[in-house]
């Protein structure tokens, strides 16, 4: 039965749909806002936030649009939205980095879009995570999810996403006064996933360059998108190489590296490939594999380079800048929660394992979990209770120091495995399990049938 909250909603006339962020004047910068430190809160709004857009969560939340920064350093704006539950706990915050995943240049995969009361869920892994998210809730814990690939929806340019969760951080600080914080500098863990692992491993990096005062004291990365150049060679041809026109999308985006990048784009790319990237800014992440699958950017009928693609000076340049782990002064300072499938389908595992030796090897303190049965999205689920445990740990302070590893046979969960009352978001995790099956093989096989039905 629904709450008598959402059977009233759901009464509520079509006017009150969500609105496209390409037409909504709320993510719409104010005069004057470039002057504006980063992290300013330059517009706020109530909004009721929801279950796949139609049954609300039952929890205060406010969007809040900041002033943050684009690569070349010029100011851009974006939104995060906040969620308060009844009985928060005092002066900490999670920031959640949902996996969007998308560069539709519309803004219909932006989180704060999907979390709309009356949004059409366009997004799918958007609405999926929700679930993830109201564990923190349900915790206590006064949670924040930022639309961090900027206006723009620069998806896969990772500095451009760690400055858009830092500055979301700082924004969400400035907010304190109306979340009950009695401090300027509360605590704060960054959790991220896939997608949301580039903006977490990002604003992690970028921490104590960009945003030092953040008082940040822990971060949990799982299926981190470490090294874009490997996980673009490693699934170009296969059934998840729909990410790859989106990345090209979102890089070439002119808060991220179009100005390099569009020149370059413009010389190689055939009439087919322009018409995938046109296709990849419409579109949000899972609709891609669809429209891309087993597609290759490496072959000359997308771009002329054919395999040479990854040479070309430029882009290989703009890539390089988007491999984590390679400057010592973008090592983090809190403890970092990795996990990573070693059968990861989507992320190659060693963009994790490459990545934990060289924090370690800069004096990061790193524990990394090894998932042996899982796939890239049975792993977000399995692996969530690790992370779920270590950001509670990371609030209380008893995360242990320096580097470890160990590895997990689990594939499947316990069903007591996020306390009693989490055990509705336990359910729903269960659900997601059994909708992905083991190993992911009931998502590949899907998006394999509807790809072979839709090529028919």
């Amino acid at each position: 039965m629904l709450p008598s909250l959402a059977l009233w909603v759901l009464l509520l006339p079509a006017t009150f749909a969500a609105i496209l962020p390409q037409y909504d004047p709320f993510y719409n910068a104010p005069a004057g806002y470039a002057s504006k430190a980063p992290g300013t809160i330059l517009r706020t709004r109530r909004v009721i936030t929801t279950y796949f857009g139609l049954i609300p969560d039952g929890v205060q939340a406010w969007q809040l649009l900041y002033r943050t920064t684009a690569i070349n350093g010029t100011a851009i704006a974006s939104a995060t939205t906040v969620f308060k539950p009844l009985k928060p706990k005092a002066n900490s915050f999670v920031s959640f980095h949902t996996a969007y995943d998308g560069s539709a240049v519309t803004g219909a995969c932006d989180p704060s879009f999907n979390y709309q009361l009356f949004a059409p869920q366009i997004d799918l892994i958007s609405s999926v995570e929700f679930f993830l998210l109201q564990a923190y809730l349900l915790e206590g814990y006064v949670v924040q999810a930022p639309d961090y690939e900027g206006p723009d929806a620069a998806f896969g340019a990772g500095r451009l996403a760690g400055m858009g969760v830092l500055d979301s951080m700082r924004a969400v600080a400035n907010f304190g006064s109306t979340l009950g914080f009695s401090t300027s500098t509360p605590k704060i863990v960054g959790y991220g996933y896939s997608g949301g692992g580039i903006a977490t491993g990002w604003a992690a990096s970028l921490l104590s360059t960009y945003a030092p005062e953040l008082n940040v004291i822990g971060w949990a990365s799982g299926g981190t998108p470490a090294n874009l150049t490997g996980t673009a060679v490693f699934i170009d041809g296969t059934l998840f190489a729909g990410f790859l026109p989106q990345s090209l999308v979102g890089l070439a985006a002119d808060s991220a590296y179009g100005a390099q990048l569009d020149p370059v784009i413009n010389r190689i790319i055939t009439p087919k490939g322009r018409n995938d990237l046109k296709v990849a800014e419409q579109i949000c992440g899972v609709e891609n594999l669809l429209t891309f699958a087993f597609g290759q950017i490496q072959s000359t009928d997308f771009q002329s380079l054919g395999n040479k693609i990854f040479f070309e000076p430029t882009i290989a340049n703009v890539l390089s800048k988007q491999v984590m782990g390679v400057n010592s002064n973008e090592t983090p300072k809190a403890p970092v929660y990795l996990f990573h499938a070693i059968n990861d389908e989507v992320i190659p595992y060693a963009n994790a394992s490459t990545l934990y030796d060289d924090w370690c090897a800069d004096g990061a303190s790193v524990h990394f979990v090894t998932v042996a049965n899982g796939g890239h999205a049975t792993t977000e689920v399995i692996g969530f209770v690790g992370a779920f445990n270590f950001v509670k740990a990371a609030f209380a302070g008893t995360v242990a120091s320096g580097c470890s590893k160990e590895t997990t046979l689990n594939d499947t969960l316990d069903p007591v495995a996020l306390g009693v009352q989490l055990e509705p978001v336990l359910v729903q995790l269960l659900n997601a399990l059994a909708v992905a099956g083991r190993k992911d093989i009931n998502i590949k096989n899907n998006i394999q049938t509807l790809n072979e039905t839709v090529g028919a």
